[in-house]
């Protein structure tokens, strides 16, 4: 399809509205993100600055959390100031079928579903662990992350950490022990630790012991690990699927299942990741009848209600139906396509209505 004048008009209309409406919603965000975090003002070395940032790192989040919905809502607004305009009657009177004219509103929301997959496999995951790994850090100094190990102070000991598995089991594990004077005097290698029993116990220990003359290594099967670190202090480092870009979230579903674990969440963030341009489009194709079809004549308080009601009711689904299929063993594809499937279907029938 050729992209007009006509086809511009309407994608910079719904544009202009849907951005004002995620500036909206993002300054509800801000106002809960920060009171949220008043708390932790003054602790460690969490100042306001802190905040403010934490804050702000936090949006991208939020805004993909809610992308669909708000993306409803902004395009029922922007059509229906295209109808108050009457720019929509000059359209269909200049002989433009109500079929070309769902084909220029579907163009523009060729847009909003770009943008949801490059915040979503971009800027999210970069953003969201930057706020976690600054927020951690100015608040307790113990525990820091960089972008591919946890590093952790444990008195004399320096240990880094390899990877934290969502039921909070380490892997690759290395623990460095210092003298007063800075000097390493020994290191130990493990390939797992598990906590039990108010201790960690190591697997697949390698140990080094260095000394002025010599070095002895020796290896042992399993090992007790006493350390103040705890599971409570390292669950803010496990990997959270929904921040894990797509190609990601497939290669850690394989390294999970190597290691046995339960995938189940992170096949439902998946699916999700895979379903959200899908069910931003059909957000796009479901304002169309709010100003085309049978309530064309309410005003447009009514129509933007009706749509934050619904952008409410997808989004109470999609974690409802999420969450229950987690915890009744419901396949997660099912669990992340069967809301949009179902809005795709009102949308098709209100369609139907119009035609």
């Amino acid at each position: 399809m050729m992209i007009n004048t006509l086809d511009r008009h309407i994608g910079r209309t719904l544009l202009t509205t849907t951005l004002f409406m995620f500036v909206v919603v993002l300054g509800l965000f801000s106002v809960i993100l920060f009171l949220d975090g008043v708390s932790d003002l003054g602790r460690g070395h969490f100042h306001l600055g802190n905040l403010l940032l934490y804050v702000l790192l936090n949006l991208p989040e939020r805004t993909y959390q809610v992308f669909p919905a708000v993306t409803l809502v902004g395009t029922i607004a922007g059509l229906s100031i295209l109808a108050i305009n009457s720019e929509l009657t000059a359209m269909r009177a200049g002989g433009l079928s109500l079929a070309r004219l769902v084909g220029s509103i579907m163009l523009a929301g060729s847009v909003f579903v770009l943008a949801g997959v490059l915040l979503g496999e971009f800027v999210v995951p970069y953003s969201s662990d930057l706020a976690i790994r600054d927020r951690a850090q100015a608040l307790g100094g113990m525990v820091q992350r960089n972008r591919s190990n946890v590093w952790v102070r444990d008195g004399s000991r320096f240990v880094r950490i390899g990877e934290v598995l969502p039921d909070l089991t380490l892997l690759n594990v290395d623990i460095f022990d210092v003298t007063p004077g800075s000097a390493l005097h020994a290191q130990t290698h493990a390939s797992s630790a598990r906590y039990v029993g108010g201790h960690w116990q190591l697997s697949g220990v390698q140990r080094t012991d260095i000394g002025p003359d010599e070095t002895n290594a020796s290896r042992q099967p399993d090992r007790e690990w006493d350390a103040s670190l705890t599971p409570k202090i390292l669950r803010v480092f496990t990997v959270r699927p929904q921040l894990m870009p797509a190609w990601t979230l497939a290669r850690y579903i394989r390294h999970l299942r190597q290691n046995r674990q339960d995938t189940s969440r992170y096949e439902l963030a998946f699916w999700n990741k895979l379903m959200l341009p899908v069910s931003t489009a059909i957000m796009v194709l479901l304002a169309v009848p709010f100003v085309f079809g049978s309530i064309r004549g309410g005003g447009m308080g009514q129509r933007i209600f009706i749509g934050v009601m619904l952008g409410m009711l997808y989004s109470l689904i999609h974690i409802g139906l999420g969450n229950f299929g987690l915890a009744y063993g419901v396949p997660p594809i099912l669990g992340a396509t069967l809301p949009g499937l179902a809005f795709l279907a009102l949308a098709l029938a209100m369609l139907r209505r119009v035609f």
